[in-house]
């Protein structure tokens, strides 16, 4: 059996919104799709601590109080590990420009419509928002 990677990622959630990036066209992995700001657990991380160093990172925010949520992916390879986020400092900004080309907020209804680094993950995606929103 080939180890699964650990990953960590994060769906920030205001107003009914959820953040999405855009990953660069050369990346080596799901390149030119829209996902979950997020990456891999270092081995002396817990997937709480790294998805909060991958925010800071990527986003340039601290995130509060991480939520475990279920979501789906059908890459066997990775072992996911994904938060709704609600609670952050500082504005998101695109702090990895070489990992990701586009950064935007998404209403629920439009996601259907996008190129999907993990379509198995939109469900999750929309029940973050739900839980979100109360």
């Amino acid at each position: 059996m080939v180890p699964r990677t650990p990953i960590a990622v994060a769906a920030l959630v205001r107003d009914g919104l959820v953040l999405l990036a855009h990953r660069h066209p050369s990346r080596r992995w799901y390149p030119d799709c829209w996902d979950l700001v997020g990456g891999h657990v270092e081995p002396d991380e817990l997937p709480h601590q790294a998805v909060g160093r991958e925010c800071l990172e990527e986003l340039g925010v601290h995130i509060h109080d991480p939520r475990p949520i279920t979501m789906t992916i059908s890459d066997a390879t990775l072992d996911l590990h994904a938060f709704l986020v609600t609670r952050w400092d500082g504005e998101p900004v695109n702090a990895a420009p070489d990992e990701h080309d586009d950064l935007r907020w998404f209403r629920p209804e439009d996601l259907a419509d996008l190129t999907m680094a993990h379509p198995a993950s939109l469900p999750g995606i929309l029940s973050a928002v739900r839980v979100a929103a109360g």
